[in-house]
């Protein structure tokens, strides 16, 4: 099994990206809100330097979703494929990350 974690940076896909998993048979995800770090450091006015880090930043985002997906193997080329067609390139400045651990031992886990 792996955990697949997939930090989805344009929030307005969340829907898309749900009605995808359910529609291609990928039942459980754990949705967390998350800020990035440069975000959070973007926003600290009390710093000069850091505070200056806001001009970096090409398009600011307020949040993103950080979703937790324990897979079966072969589940995981599914939501790949699913992520590249809902968010497209990653590589692309803005859009996300995605990476898998393995899973050592679960308990709770429903087929």
């Amino acid at each position: 099994m792996k955990l697949l974690v997939y930090v989805m940076n344009k929030v307005e896909l969340q829907e898309t990206f749900l009605v995808q998993l359910k529609d291609r048979g990928i039942k459980g995800a754990t949705i967390i809100d998350s800020t990035g770090m440069g975000r959070v450091l973007a926003g600290n006015e009390d710093r000069d330097i850091i505070g200056s880090l806001k001009f970096l930043f090409d398009n600011p985002r307020a949040e993103s979703r950080t979703f937790l997906m324990a897979l079966e193997e072969e589940q995981v080329a599914i939501v790949m494929d699913i992520i590249d067609h809902v968010a497209g390139d990653l590589s692309r400045p803005n859009t996300g990350i995605v990476f898998t651990l393995p899973i050592d031992q679960i308990k709770g886990y429903k087929k």
